[in-house]
């Protein structure tokens, strides 16, 4: 988005239209867990890693959503267990906000002041999106408001 850099290609999943025959875990205890893993503390994406590599009873799930038919976020939200903000919105904030700290402190570090500008500039596009759905109508970005958000 911000560079001249083309994206680099990578390994896709294979295409499964269902889970494989040794991972048959019932779909209550997928969903469980799913809720347990969110109220210690992780977010989606940590979450279906943990099940990709602990599992449910010791089997390990590849994919929850070819498992239980919905994604972990409908997981979460079904038992209103979701974050307050999205994994998204959440990971550009914190940069945003371990930029600033830098930048403050290395004022000469001008690769970084770009990097600030650009992250905050994807914030602003990300919390457009998220305005009133996630985020309040009158949401505005600032250092201090990251702060709050974040704590």
């Amino acid at each position: 988005m911000h560079t001249r850099r083309r994206g680099s290609s990578g390994s896709d999943r294979p295409t499964a239209d269902e889970p494989p025959e040794w991972s048959d875990v019932d779909e209550d205890a997928i969903e469980e867990r799913v809720v347990e893993l969110a109220e210690q503390g992780h977010d989606p994406s940590q979450i279906g890693l943990k099940l990709r590599d602990e599992g449910v009873q010791g089997t390990p799930i590849p994919d929850v959503k070819l498992a239980t038919g919905k994604k972990v976020t409908e997981i979460l939200e079904e038992h209103d267990a979701e974050p307050e903000l999205p994994e998204d919105f959440r990971n550009l904030l914190e940069k945003a906000v371990r930029l600033y700290e830098h930048v403050e402190e290395n004022g000469q570090d001008h690769q970084n002041k770009r990097a600030l500008q650009n992250t905050q500039s994807k914030i602003r596009r990300l919390a457009d999106y998220y305005r009133g759905d996630e985020l309040d109508e009158d949401f505005t970005y600032s250092h201090e408001r990251a702060k709050e958000l974040l704590e």
